[in-house]
């Protein structure tokens, strides 16, 4: 039996910088996708000059942060002392845990000059307990993205988050989640069945496609039933198109956020200020080379 669609809605604009950026998650339907509470998409754009700006050092506490980088070169830095960059294809994961600052900016990739920027940012709830825990953190080039070719060599799948068959990401998995990113050429179906009671939804960055027969825009999220059931995602174009399919277990404890924290209660989100303000989360010491300076 195919899943039956929940609804469908597009993203509101909430650039940052000269970055085109639409908030996909949380809208006015949706809270969250399993343990997925936020998604931004950095929208396909050309990039001629250095980004020296980047997003800004800001506070994260109770969730991790995962930025997929399609196209680009993101550099990430954090108060824990982190910082590495990552080129098209690669992954950034954060966990904030009991709270860190952190910073990152997207350029084009400066490996292949492509100039083309593109890109996701999602924000994971993380359980009570792991919510207390130290940050932690993890960096992924896109060569070592998990990926397999779909039968018939109708495109690809890659895994960023999760499992899929014999894939395993290395981000860590706190609750049941995954993230897909999948690639069909012209033409190419791809099936997927998901379990009872996981949520899941789909974004369509580029291109529109059929999901269960029917047609959905470029630029649609699209959330399912939880149902146990089939997902249908075919290509009736003429040329490729890309699909991000992502969800998981429900989030079973309360949700309080407000601003970069996400707690289980607003005592907690007041703590999480007052630690932030109390200068509890460190500050970024940026390398002397960094654009940043």
């Amino acid at each position: 039996m195919k899943k039956k669609t929940s609804f469908s809605t597009k993203g509101q604009r909430a650039d940052i910088g000269n970055m085109i950026i639409y908030r996909i998650l949380a809208n006015r339907y949706a809270d969250a996708v399993g343990p997925f509470v936020f998604l931004d998409h950095i929208a396909p754009k050309i990039q001629t000059t250095i980004n020296k700006s980047g997003t800004g050092p800001h506070p994260h506490r109770g969730i991790a942060t995962l930025s997929y980088i399609i196209s680009g070169e993101d550099e990430h830095f954090d108060s824990a002392g982190n910082h590495a960059k990552v080129h098209s294809g690669g992954i950034q994961w954060m966990k904030a845990g009991n709270g860190i600052i952190h910073d990152e900016t997207l350029n084009y990739d400066s490996k292949t000059e492509t100039k083309l920027i593109h890109g996701f940012q999602f924000w994971i709830n993380l359980p009570s307990k792991i919510k207390a825990e130290k940050p932690e953190y993890i960096n992924i080039e896109g060569t070592n993205v998990p990926c397999k070719t779909l039968p018939k060599k109708n495109g690809w799948i890659k895994v960023i988050a999760g499992n899929y068959e014999d894939l395993n990401s290395v981000i860590p998995n706190y609750s049941e989640q995954f993230i897909y990113h999948i690639h069909l050429e012209a033409g190419a179906v791809f099936s997927i069945t998901i379990a009872d009671k996981l949520e899941a939804a789909a974004f369509l960055p580029t291109q529109p496609v059929l999901l269960n027969g029917e047609i959905f825009e470029d630029g649609e999220f699209v959330e399912f039933d939880r149902n146990a059931g089939e997902i249908e995602i075919m290509n009736a174009l003429q040329e490729p198109a890309d699909i991000i399919l992502f969800g998981g277990e429900p989030y079973s404890e309360p949700i309080f956020a407000e601003g970069p924290f996400v707690m289980n209660s607003r005592s907690e989100i007041a703590d999480a200020y007052r630690d932030f303000y109390a200068g509890k989360y460190g500050k970024i010491n940026y390398p002397k080379d960094s654009v940043f300076l």
